[in-house]
């Protein structure tokens, strides 16, 4: 996985609050190999009309490639299924923007690249406002200063420093880990000299 410090990306708006997992990937497209790509089922049932005809006026179908979601309140809430995030992911997103997330699917985000940005209920209206007024600006995130900017709206973002990490270098929770081998081995060392009876053949 591929990490970003930086992002200017086309913008789509879901005025929906509560939108969870099992609307952003149905169970029924479960058994599909995650090799095969999750984007076109990416809000399935929300992007066609009573008919199952792709709906025109929905903002994902469009010929834009998409990259940032403003999304509403308590969004990927529900199941804790990865694949909602794969789904959004394949579609092509960086980042959602929501007044809050599901944690599980939050987790879920940044471990697989995509960044769940929440803002305060005031900052997310003034977003919107500014989308909607210019639906084609595209929207700026900085990981590295924290700034969102799209046209007159910039603001300063609040972001866990590990999440941060994982975000800009494509790391998930086995790469963080990683990065304390060394120490880990040491302790393995010092461990199996201490007490050797209490580990299994073959550790060191």
């Amino acid at each position: 996985m591929e990490g970003w410090r930086y992002i200017k990306g086309i913008t789509a708006y879901l005025p929906k609050a509560n939108v969870d997992t099992d609307q952003l990937i149905p169970a029924r497209f479960m058994s599909v190999p995650r090799s095969e790509g999750y984007g076109d089922y990416l809000l399935y049932d929300q992007r066609r009309d009573v008919d199952g005809q792709i709906d025109p006026k929905f903002p994902f179908n469009t010929d834009k490639y998409l990259s940032v979601l403003i999304a509403e309140r308590n969004f990927g809430s529900g199941s804790s299924r990865e694949a909602a995030v794969y789904a959004l992911v394949d579609a092509g997103f960086q980042a959602v923007i929501a007044p809050s997330f599901g944690d599980i699917f939050a987790s879920n985000s940044v471990n697989n690249g995509l960044l769940p940005l929440r803002l305060e209920e005031e900052d997310h209206a003034a977003l919107v406002a500014c989308h909607q007024a210019q639906p084609d600006m595209p929207t700026e995130i900085d990981l590295k200063t924290s700034r969102i900017r799209l046209g007159s709206f910039e603001r300063e973002f609040t972001l866990d420093e590990t999440w941060r990490l994982k975000l800009i270098n494509g790391w998930d929770d086995i790469d963080m880990t990683q990065r304390y081998l060394s120490s880990i081995e040491k302790y393995i060392d010092r461990a199996c000299n201490i007490t050797p009876w209490a580990w299994p053949n073959g550790v060191k």
